[in-house]
């Protein structure tokens, strides 16, 4: 991976998860980058602002609103910004909508520096296997996909959600209690 072309760029690290955030910035800034951060959607917006990055990576969920409400503030901003949201929510729907809204690419949680900074040089594609072949989901990820997607139509409203999903609102519940199924 050729680092050099990342040296001196500027870069907003937005997280909730204070770790995270300050172990991911100090990474980039070992790696030469000028890192800003922020723990919300609020102080976030407030930097875009001030200067708008060349570079971003976004929380896709945090306490004060959703990393796709940033991603159109980035792309308003300045539309050359490369955004890549992170999330441990990972779903085919939400990367599809931020990659709409703007968006470069999509990772999941856990990653290092390296691996964003490897998301930047992909560009513009749908995440690929060591093959170059898109991953299809398992049946267990599609359904979990979808009700969270349904969960997202609904504003987050279980009730209405389950509704919709022709569940009953325990059973529903249950489902998003559980982790969500690798690939």
């Amino acid at each position: 991976m050729n680092l050099s072309q990342f040296q001196g760029q500027s870069i907003l690290v937005v997280d909730d998860d204070d770790l995270l955030r300050q172990q991911l910035a100090r990474a980039l800034e070992r790696r030469g980058l000028e890192v800003r951060s922020a723990s919300g959607v609020d102080e976030a917006l407030r930097l875009i602002e001030e200067e708008p990055p060349e570079l971003a990576v976004v929380d896709l969920k945090m306490p004060d609103g959703s990393g796709l409400k940033l991603v159109e503030a980035l792309h308003r901003a300045d539309p050359g910004t490369r955004i890549v949201v992170l999330t441990g929510y990972g779903s085919i729907a939400t990367a599809i909508d931020a990659v709409r809204l703007g968006a470069t690419y999509y990772l999941q949680k856990p990653a290092d520096a390296d691996e964003v900074l490897a998301a930047f040089l992909r560009g513009e594609g749908p995440p690929e296997d060591i093959d170059g072949v898109p991953k299809a989901p398992t049946l267990a990820r599609a359904e979990w996909e979808h009700i969270n997607r349904v969960l997202n139509d609904c504003a987050g409203n279980i009730s209405e959600a389950a509704r919709r999903l022709g569940l009953h609102r325990r059973s529903l519940q249950r489902k998003l209690q559980k982790f969500p199924p690798r690939q």
